[in-house]
């Protein structure tokens, strides 16, 4: 048995699930998700747990007892605590601010880049070389905060550029004098 698929999800309080067939839907304080899920695998409720079993050992519902099990927790989770991403400005003169609801990077084009804002997303820059995505779908939330770094990858040499908070940048040596 999938040691991740046979784990209960506990659904913590003011949290709604709502089982239909394989489709499932969380309600929280932080939004609502839906989701369908393959119509093999079985999604249970019972009081505050929510079970995910399967039909089968075969290798195709091995794999989707685990998947299915770790994203109906994340929809869960999303709704009742949300998922953030911290991305850090690096370089001179690069810097983030917020225009209404959307996020603008000045970050050495001869433009601002502006990035719209998505529904469910939420921006906000703490400081100019600081910014923090959030949202109650962990997908979403990464998928933005992913093209947010694709504006400008953090370069090798001086380091400058967007990155992920904590994100170790493998440094290459410059030219030297011969």
């Amino acid at each position: 048995m999938s040691r991740v698929g046979k784990i209960p999800i506990q659904i913590p309080g003011g949290v709604e699930v709502a089982i239909d067939g394989s489709k499932l839907r969380a309600k929280g304080p932080k939004g609502e998700l839906e989701k369908e899920f393959s119509p093999d695998i079985t999604l249970r409720k019972d009081e505050n747990v929510v079970y995910v079993e399967r039909p089968s050992d075969s290798k195709r519902h091995k794999s989707l007892h685990g998947l299915t099990r770790t994203l109906a927790a994340n929809m869960i989770n999303g709704v009742s605590t949300g998922f953030e991403k911290v991305l850090e400005i690096v370089g001179v003169g690069y810097r983030a601010a917020l225009k209404g609801s959307n996020l603008e990077i000045l970050i050495g084009y001869s433009h601002p880049v502006v990035v719209s804002k998505v529904e469910g997303i939420e921006f906000e820059v703490p400081a100019p070389n600081r910014i923090i995505v959030k949202g109650a779908d962990k997908q979403l939330v990464g998928e933005i905060a992913a093209e947010i770094r694709a504006i400008r990858k953090p370069e090798p040499y001086k380091g400058k550029g967007i990155k992920y908070a904590g994100e170790h940048i493998r440094r290459k040596v410059g030219k030297t004098a011969g």
